[in-house]
Parts: C-alpha cells; sequence; structure tokens
C-alpha cells in the first residue's frame, strides 16, 4: 500500500513538472494558423513590375576579329535588341488609403507596377519613395478604395524560437502561407550595408520578397527580402526587422527619401593583431582608417587610428555596428564617442550630419552620364567616357586628375581584372588626358608590337594602383 502511495505521488510530481515547464517556458504550439492567416490576407499584396531590358546578341557562333570587312557587313545583325522583363514580388498594406511597403529590388527599373490583393483586382501603383540601401520601398495604390492595413510589431521583443507567420507570392503562387519560428536575429550576410536580419525557417522563396514576416498577434516584425541558394527554400530565410523599416519607412512616407546620421569616418577591422598593438583587452570597435574633410568627425577631433567602443551610449562590438548606429540617429543630435587612442579612452562630441547631403554619398549615387559620351575601344573590348569636373568633385580626386572612367567590360576583354568606374590616369607611364588620346595611345602602343599595357587607376573606392595587363 506504502509503494502505490509513493507511485502515485511521483506521479502527480511528474505532471507538476511538466505543468510548470509548459507555463514558464510558452504557449502551447498552435492548433490552427487558419484564423490568423485568414484575417491578414486581405492586407498581403501581389506585385509584379515590368521594364524593358535592352541586350546585343550576336547570331553567330564566332566574333570577327577587329578591322576585319565582314565586320561592317554584318553589324547591323548585331543590333541592340529590347524586351520586356517581369519581376514579381510581395508587399503590404500599412494604410487604409493603400500605402504599400515592399523590397526596393522588387519594383527597381519599374516603368509599370501593378499591385493585386489576393482574390481581388489589380491596382496600379507609383513609387512614394525607396531605399536601396536598406532595400526598402513605399509605394501609392491609384484607387479611391479603401484598404485593410496592417500594423508593425515591435522587432526588438522578437525572441529565438518565436512562431512566425509569412504571407507572399512565392513563385507567382498568390496568398501563399508559411509559418516556423525565427532561427536567428541580428544576422549579417553582407547583402546591404544595414544588414540586421532575422533569420526564419518560414518557407521563403522567389517572390516572397517584400512580404509581411508576422508575429502570432497578426503584427509585422519583418519584411521578407533574402534566402540562401538559389534553387529555392533551404530552410534559412531573412527578414528586415520591423523598428528599424519602420522608421526608414516614415522618412519615405514624410520626405520621399531618407535623412540617416552622418559621421563621416572611413572604417576597417579591429583585429586580434591590432587589438595587442594597441593593448585593448580584445579585438572589438571600429578603427577609424581617414576622416572626411569638414564632416562631423572632422569638426569633433577624430583622427585616422582611433578606435571607436561606443557611440551614443551604444557598445560598438564590430566594424559593422558602427555605420548602422550613426545611420539610425536622428541628424543634428549631439552625441558622445568613447574613443580608444593612445592607449587610453578618451571622449569627443559630435554635431551628426545627414549622410544623403555628404559628398561620399552623391559620389555612390552619381546619375548615369549619357551613353552617347562612350567611346567603344575594340582592341581592349572596354567602352570608356572623358573624366569630368563633376566626377573630380563628386570622388574628391586631386584637382587636376585627367583621364577617362571605364563605363563597360565587354567578354574577352583583356582588362577583366579592372571595374566599371575604375578611372584610368596613365597609360605606359604617360598621363591620359581624354578619350580621344587614350585611345591614339593605344593604337600606338599596339602598332609598336607592344605586348603589355602598364596602367594607373583609382579603383571606385578613390584608390590609387599600377596594374600591368597582357595584350593577346
Amino acid at each position: 500500500m506504502k509503494i502505490c502511495k509513493k507511485i502515485i505521488n511521483f506521479g502527480l510530481i511528474i505532471i507538476l513538472l511538466n505543468f510548470s515547464t509548459s507555463f514558464v517556458y510558452g504557449k502551447e504550439t498552435p492548433i490552427s494558423f487558419a484564423d490568423l492567416a485568414e484575417k491578414l490576407m486581405s492586407s498581403v499584396v501581389n506585385i509584379s513590375s515590368t521594364q524593358t531590358i535592352k541586350t546585343t546578341s550576336n547570331p553567330f557562333p564566332f566574333e570577327f576579329p577587329p578591322g576585319s570587312p565582314f565586320e561592317d557587313m554584318f553589324k547591323e545583325f548585331n543590333r541592340p535588341t529590347e524586351r520586356k522583363a517581369t519581376a514579381l514580388g510581395s508587399g503590404f498594406i500599412i494604410d487604409k488609403e493603400g500605402i504599400v511597403v515592399t523590397n526596393n529590388h522588387v519594383i527597381q527599373g519599374a516603368e509599370d507596377i501593378i499591385v493585386k490583393i489576393t482574390g481581388k483586382k489589380e491596382y496600379k501603383a507609383t513609387v512614394i519613395g525607396k531605399d536601396p540601401y536598406m532595400d526598402l520601398a513605399v509605394l501609392k495604390i491609384e484607387s479611391d478604395d479603401k484598404f485593410i492595413p496592417v500594423s508593425f510589431g515591435n522587432s526588438d521583443k522578437a525572441r529565438v524560437g518565436d512562431w512566425v507567420l509569412a504571407i507572399g507570392n512565392p513563385f507567382g503562387f498568390d496568398g501563399t502561407v508559411t509559418a516556423g519560428i525565427i532561427s536567428s536575429r541580428n544576422r549579417d550576410i553582407g547583402l546591404t550595408r544595414y544588414d540586421d536580419f532575422i533569420q526564419t525557417d518560414a518557407s521563403i522563396n522567389q517572390g516572397n520578397s517584400g512580404g509581411p514576416l508576422f508575429d502570432l498577434s497578426g503584427k509585422v516584425i519583418g519584411i521578407n527580402t533574402a534566402i540562401i541558394g538559389q534553387s529555392g527554400s533551404i530552410g534559412i530565410g531573412f527578414a528586415i526587422p520591423s523598428n528599424p523599416a519602420s522608421n526608414v519607412i516614415n522618412q519615405l512616407i514624410e520626405f520621399g527619401e531618407t535623412k540617416r546620421g552622418w559621421l563621416g569616418v572611413r572604417i576597417q577591422e579591429v583585429t586580434k593583431e591590432i587589438a595587442e598593438v594597441e593593448e585593448l583587452e580584445k579585438a572589438e570597435g571600429a578603427l577609424v582608417a581617414s576622416v572626411s574633410e569638414k564632416s562631423p568627425a572632422d569638426k569633433a577631433g577624430i583622427k585616422a587610428g582611433d578606435i571607436i567602443l561606443e557611440f551614443d551610449g551604444k557598445k560598438v562590438e564590430t566594424m559593422r555596428r558602427l555605420p548602422k548606429l550613426v545611420a539610425q540617429t536622428e541628424v543634428g543630435k549631439k552625441v558622445t564617442l568613447k574613443i580608444w587612442r593612445g592607449k587610453k579612452l578618451i571622449s569627443k562630441k559630435v554635431l551628426l550630419g545627414r549622410l544623403e547631403s555628404s559628398t561620399e554619398f552623391k559620389a555612390e549615387n552619381i546619375t548615369e552620364p549619357d551613353t552617347s559620351k562612350y567611346i567603344k575601344v575594340e582592341k581592349l573590348r572596354i567602352s570608356i567616357r572623358d573624366l569630368s569636373k563633376d566626377d573630380i568633385s563628386n570622388r574628391q580626386l586631386p584637382k587636376n586628375t585627367t583621364g577617362v572612367v571605364i563605363t563597360e567590360i565587354f567578354e574577352k576583354s583583356p582588362l577583366m581584372f579592372v571595374s566599371p568606374n575604375d578611372v584610368i590616369v596613365e597609360l605606359q607611364k604617360k598621363k591620359v588626358i581624354n578619350s580621344k588620346q587614350f585611345l591614339n595611345l593605344i593604337n600606338e602602343i599596339i602598332d609598336k608590337g607592344e605586348k603589355t599595357l602598364y596602367l594607373a587607376i583609382y579603383n571606385s573606392s578613390n584608390q590609387r594602383s599600377y596594374i600591368t595587363v597582357k595584350l593577346k
């Protein structure tokens, strides 16, 4: 009898322990997501965008050598052709007037944007604003209809292991619902300047881009953006967290553009070796490689060689963390930086500027020049244009710089190791003045039978270097 009582008591303890564990560690697994999915479906849209793609195709399985008489004879077969391309993506409504959020890459270069609500009619949409740096775009549906919006949740409170729901348009299958959990937080996959992704195992595929990632209360805690693998979902998807995304979205709605904080430093990683030399306890922070002239950092007395360990009260664990902290800070705010200099900790106060007003930002966003000014250098299989005064100013090159800008590199070019937008300033130790002179120099070199080109270039980061190129 005593043995039976002990067994019963032991069983009660097990039950109580199991009950206690369930209570402490979370809610039960949902029996169904049907009610939640049904409630949210009308706020998710499918987006199709069209653009004209220009291509040049060679109908022959060979190429005529430069200068061949057949080159002119058959050049009409090599004319550029145009075709319409359609991109598919997803988005979600955040205002009853028809404001839609999606990824920038879904609508980039689009001539026409069509938005369709699952099971309902199609609408035309226009772009209110876009941000390629965080891969976000805001659209407005062209209609007087009223729509059902969803709201953003607090992504900072989302935890690894929480249930999430993704709704979107994978492979054109509209209204597709998938469920999973948050697999990780703060992922940096090198996709954007401000990577801070939520990782999820909810099935995400091509066409889900721009769609919402919901929590179980129906709040948007992420914007589905990327997957690992090109052939489809393998259980690793990435979403932009709602908190930083909503800040950018609000700016795009209000101003049509972003207004990010700007410090004005070029930074690099603090390695273990650097930490040892600087007598830091561990490799952390962002090493200042250079400071832009007249930037907020320059005015505050920040110098090359400083290691920024803290920004506005927040620790800078890694180099990649600093740009995110700066960008999310209000323009015009005075912030305190804790800096490691001369093997001791000092503080500096900085009045933040606006990134979009900086010369660095303008240099990265130069409008494409008129292609009619491009010159094709057949013997090098590249096209070039003259370096302009605007190029020199925007890229902050030395004022007396002359040269040519590489605009395109064609197949089988001997200059495959350079990149578009690189600037050639010397050829065989002779200063390059403009495109015409460069072309004459190339012809002279080839006519002399020289087999190696000796070039001085500025790359897209404005770093000057010499390279040699073998001619076939």
